[in-house]
């Protein structure tokens, strides 16, 4: 009876060893895909509830780079992005920034946006943004009013790089044109100079920037241009019980 007994003893202790392993075992997140740019290119977002580590993934040209260490949440309007070497990509309740890639998503830098709003804000409320279209290397931003925010064209204007002559131009005040001067960037080290693609603006407050006198901000398009033959999502897409 005594050996029995001991048995028993021996297989509880098993057991409840096994269950405290496995209580103490940390859970993994779930990870998911929340974008696809088209059959080998896509976001990957790692957490619990639609929300934490965002990641994108080129499959063909090895690339893995992280966008954001916590928090992400995806957008939840129109999303089209046609483009490779150029990404822009949203977030849920975006104010006025994006996580912007030039180099095919090798590495991420911050976009800046810039207009005029009804309500004397900069930049478009979350609840006031219709879609965003990435094509031809330039972001479009669309506003339920029909304003368009847009990046550069996907070139710096050579005059501003290191060893560039800066740019000339003049300013009319009360009758008088006085002449202004951009100096071209100095390099420094570890300083990224080429800007193009990194800030959107509203063409309609243009004519107020100096930017009007950079080459790779005339002749932007006026409308969002037809996006052809897109293999991609259109929407990002989520599943809140994701891991649960």
């Amino acid at each position: 009876m005594m050996k029995y007994i001991s048995m028993i003893a021996v297989l509880a202790m098993f057991m409840i060893s096994g269950c405290q392993h496995n209580f103490l075992k940390p859970r993994q997140k779930p990870v998911q895909v929340v974008y696809r740019f088209d059959d080998h290119r896509w976001l990957e977002l790692k957490g619990y509830n639609c929300e934490g580590e965002l990641w994108f993934v080129d499959q063909k040209r090895g690339i893995r780079s992280q966008l954001w260490f916590q928090f992400y949440k995806i957008f939840t309007k129109q999303y089209i992005n046609a483009s490779e070497r150029y990404i822009a990509v949203p977030s849920w309740d975006m104010t006025g920034v994006m996580s912007v890639s030039k180099d095919y998503g090798r590495t991420w830098q911050t976009s800046s946006i810039k207009g005029e709003e009804d309500d004397g804000s900069d930049s478009p409320t979350y609840d006031n943004i219709q879609s965003l279209t990435v094509v031809n290397d330039q972001g479009f931003l669309l506003t339920k009013q029909g304003r368009i925010y847009m990046s550069s064209l996907p070139f710096d204007d050579p005059r501003l790089q290191p060893g560039g002559t800066g740019v000339d131009y003049v300013v009319e005040f009360r009758g008088r044109k006085i002449a202004h001067h951009i100096d071209a960037i100095r390099p420094a080290e570890g300083l990224d100079t080429s800007l193009w693609g990194r800030d959107y603006i509203d063409p309609r407050i243009l004519h107020r920037s100096v930017k009007q006198y950079y080459t790779n901000f005339q002749n932007l398009p006026d409308r969002v241009p037809e996006v052809k033959n897109y293999q991609g999502w259109t929407h990002m897409k989520c599943d809140l019980n994701a891991g649960l």
